[in-house]
């Protein structure tokens, strides 16, 4: 312990390498700029993480028990949809299997966003309506104001999207040097103790010092895997130079919008016809599908075009194969990017960026993963709070001890003894 004027050694200033100090300050002061970032990415991330099961808990009545019969049509699903809003036109259908379908409806002359119009759960063998949402504009449910918050913090999409992915940059950078600060320099019982156990018994500082640490190396593969793969739907660098590095060098082909031959328009098909023979072609190719996602064609545009998505394993996307169509000739148009191949003929660079948004919410590894993932998530949350904490201890510390050696280095005696003196002084008899 130091006291009165003696000041460490230059021996022990000096026992950190230049190294060791640079890695400390990267990781202290990043920390501190990333912190809020990180906090609020990943308690969004840990409640989206669950989106769907939590949507299930609070509407059991759109859970449908899967029965061995084909689901409705895209046109069944239409006229359905015209009894009810004969003002409005189907945009898109998606379902998973043991939930009812969704089906969106926009005004004839709105664009078809996901998450705008009017949304009709559909029971996909009966067709019964089991319930209507309408979403006025600029409204965004409890889920969509998570996933703002995820994707942007709830600032405009220009300026919170890149503070969002650099910061989840800087975490990378966190979760490294963390990972070189935690690395005891000898291993012994007493350093194996400290990195991978937390003792509960012991002083509230030294408790969040093994939150931070310790929980931190656990999740920290995890950790890295979730940061990693949600950079790559923001930085285009970084996903460019991930897919070359995983593909071998191969350029990542952008996804680029197909059109219809607008000059076959009304020649062959009608929308609902043209609709239906393409979903047939699909399931055909693929009757063991649990799960989907379509957009209906929009004749108000004759070079719209309809995409079918099929999902081989409900609440799993890696593994899902694309079409597209020209609504009027029912030519099959062919996709360049790297999600048109399928899962099976991918290569490794192909199979990983198709697995990506699984990796990412941990649904590769089924409910087990998504589990790991909220768990990785919350402690993610945490590691910014426990470190925050540390910091201001021991600055808070430094303070002290720096006032107590001035206050005896200016020959003052302290106040203290003193007074306990005066306290535990037994009374004189009268």
């Amino acid at each position: 312990m130091i006291t009165g004027n003696k000041t460490p050694s230059p021996k022990k200033k000096s026992k950190d390498s230049l190294f060791t100090r640079v890695n400390k300050w990267l990781h202290l002061w990043l920390g501190l700029i990333s912190g809020v970032i990180v906090l609020i990415v990943c308690i969004t991330g840990c409640i989206w993480v669950f989106n769907d099961e939590i949507i299930g808990l609070l509407e059991p009545e759109t859970k449908i028990e899967y029965q061995n019969k084909p689901v409705l049509t895209p046109s069944q699903l239409t006229t359905i949809a015209a009894k009810l809003y004969p003002d409005k036109v189907a945009s898109y259908a998606n379902y998973q299997q043991g939930r009812a379908i969704n089906l969106n409806l926009r005004g004839k002359n709105e664009e078809g966003k996901r998450g705008s119009g009017t949304t009709l759960k559909i029971n996909p063998y009966s067709g019964e309506v089991i319930s209507k949402v309408v979403h006025k504009k600029g409204e965004t449910d409890f889920f969509r104001f998570i996933l703002n918050g995820h994707r942007f913090l709830w600032m405009p999409y220009e300026i919170g999207r890149p503070i969002v992915n650099y910061g989840t940059m800087i975490f990378v950078v966190l979760l490294i040097t963390g990972l070189i600060w935690w690395y005891p320099k000898k291993w012994n019982k007493s350093t194996r103790d400290k990195s991978f156990k937390i003792k509960w018994g012991a002083s509230f500082k030294r408790v969040n010092l093994d939150l931070h640490n310790v929980l931190g190396f656990y999740s920290l593969l995890f950790l890295l895997a979730i940061a990693l793969t949600g950079m790559v739907y923001g930085i285009k660098w970084y996903s460019e130079g991930l897919y070359w590095v995983t593909s071998g060098g191969d350029t990542l082909k952008e996804f680029k919008r197909l059109e219809s031959d607008s000059l076959q328009a009304k020649k062959f098909y009608t929308p609902e016809r043209a609709m239906d023979i393409a979903w047939s072609k699909v399931i055909a190719k693929h009757p063991k599908s649990q799960g989907f996602y379509y957009n209906f064609p929009d004749t108000s545009k004759a070079k719209s075009t309809i995409g079918i998505s099929v999902y081989p394993n409900a609440g799993q996307f890696y593994n899902s194969q694309g079409y597209t169509f020209d609504q009027h000739t029912l030519e099959q148009l062919k996709r360049e990017d790297v999600y048109a191949t399928s899962y099976a003929e991918a290569g490794f660079g192909g199979k990983l960026r198709k697995m990506n948004y699984d990796i990412h919410v941990g649904s590769i590894l089924g409910f087990p993963g998504k589990v790991l993932a909220f768990l990785c998530s919350l402690i993610g949350a945490s590691l910014p709070i426990t470190g925050f904490l540390i910091w201001y201890g021991r600055k808070f510390k430094k303070k002290s001890k720096a006032k107590t050696e001035s206050v005896a280095n200016s020959g003052e005696k302290p106040l203290v003894k003193p007074i306990l003196k005066v306290l535990n002084k037994e009374p004189e008899p009268a």
